[in-house]
């Protein structure tokens, strides 16, 4: 490899030197994509994909079009929260996305296989290109925004996404552990790396409100979110509480039917 000049057309592909906007893929020429939003975490658990889902189901709300990559490829749950059954479908021109009841679409990796419960077992090369083929290969027509849940982590997948996809903000979601502030600290981090800003942060299961008295009971603790989006001159923070009937519309499929404004304000900046 010859000498870098700093002029990417004349270094090698594997020069390190190269912009993060050189790597990005194109869509499928027959999508329409405005915006893109990614929704990541630091660790797993937290409700990452619980979060992607109310923030598709409430722009839509908002007479907006949407849609949700499912780039968490060994651990896709999008379908069963959406309640979708059906397969993905395509021809010559690409893949078509499956739309839910009230108008999402969705590509996940649970909608080519045989059977929703059967694993992934791939490497992570493979799991990263497609990924990148949910983007390059899908036909996302018409989307407002479209969401990526991310797998939790800063490793292959989310670095392939933030390369080859052009995302517009990223989205942390997090839980109250000080434990896990502190992982959220690496994912703001990587974001400053890939020089994408952090629109929001959203901590899930912040707190519990008693049904009857209304007081709010920090079941795992004090939250340190606020501190830490200070910190980084991040100026959205959501909350999310421990809510019974929220896990069971997710488990019922039926997440398109939740009740709650908890996210109004991030959705309000975000539109």
């Amino acid at each position: 490899m010859g000498e870098c000049t700093h002029d990417c057309s004349t270094c090698s592909e594997a020069c390190a030197s190269k912009s993060p906007e050189s790597f990005l893929e194109a869509p499928n020429e027959l999508s329409n994509i405005k915006k893109v939003i990614a929704v990541v975490s630091g660790k797993g658990g937290v409700g990452k994909s619980l979060v992607t889902s109310l923030l598709a189901v409430s722009m839509q709300r908002k007479g907006l079009k949407t849609g949700i990559l499912d780039a968490d490829i060994t651990g896709p749950s999008i379908p069963k929260m959406f309640g979708i059954k059906e397969k993905a479908t395509g021809n010559e021109t690409g893949i078509f996305p499956v739309q839910s009841k009230l108008g999402t679409d969705v590509m996940s990796v649970n909608l080519l296989l045989e059977n929703e419960t059967d694993p992934v077992v791939w490497r992570g090369p493979v799991i990263a290109g497609t990924v990148t083929q949910f983007w390059k290969e899908v036909i996302w027509s018409d989307e407002d925004f479209l969401f990526i849940d991310m797998p939790p982590g800063t490793g292959d997948v989310p670095l392939t996404v933030f390369q080859s996809i052009p995302v517009d903000g990223i989205i942390i979601v997090t839980s109250p552990q000080e434990l896990v502030s502190m992982i959220v600290e690496k994912a703001v981090k990587m974001a400053d790396l890939m020089h994408i800003p952090v629109l929001g942060i959203v901590e899930n299961m912040s707190y519990f409100e008693c049904p009857n008295c209304k007081e709010k009971h920090k079941i795992y603790g004090e939250s340190h979110i606020d501190e830490i989006a200070a910190k980084y001159n991040i100026d959205t923070v959501s909350k999310i509480p421990m809510n019974s009937k929220l896990a069971g519309a997710c488990d019922k499929g039926m997440i398109e039917l939740f009740e709650g404004d908890w996210l109004d304000n991030l959705t309000d900046k975000i539109q």
